[in-house]
């Protein structure tokens, strides 16, 4: 699942697993990544309840500890620990998998019937993360190589219907 610096992220990912798993949270993203001149390892927690920010606080200490001890990063970095949200990334199959019946954003490198973002169901995946989706009632696959970013699709205005 790790993103960003392969080497460092599944380093990270492998030695707060075990621990994350222990507090009863789930790992969906681990990315160590530069924005500007700054470095910042971001780890993702989830769970079947889902995430507030006290879960969040509880991870970042577990994993703060962690970090310290096993110092994965010359230099320094900001650690962020964080739920991945209504409007979650999807960077791997694993995440894709997890979609599947749910609608997505998908944001192409090039046009598809005429649109570079697609908000579409997506309806299965396979090993290499190519995607069938629902696209004007036609079921279509899009190779991997062709999102530039794709994650879940939450209608905000639903909730303002509800009220």
């Amino acid at each position: 699942m790790a993103k960003g610096n392969g080497s460092i992220a599944g380093f990270v990912l492998h030695e707060i697993t075990p621990a994350v798993t222990a507090l009863g949270y789930d790992i969906w993203d681990v990315e160590y990544v530069k924005e500007g001149s700054e470095w910042y390892l971001r780890i993702t927690v989830d769970s079947e309840n889902g995430i507030d920010i006290d879960d969040c606080e509880k991870a970042y200490r577990v994993i703060d500890e962690i970090v310290d001890r096993i110092d994965p990063v010359e230099g320094s970095y900001h650690l962020e620990v964080s739920s991945p949200g209504l409007e979650r990334d999807l960077r791997t199959v694993e995440h894709f998998e997890w979609a599947i019946g749910q609608t997505v954003v998908l944001k192409l490198f090039a046009a598809l019937n005429g649109k570079k973002e697609l908000v579409v169901p997506l309806i299965a995946v396979d090993e290499k993360g190519n995607l069938t989706v629902l696209l004007d009632e036609e079921e279509v696959r899009i190779e991997r190589q062709k999102i530039s970013r794709a994650h879940l699709y939450f209608d905000f205005d639903s909730i303002n219907e509800e009220e």
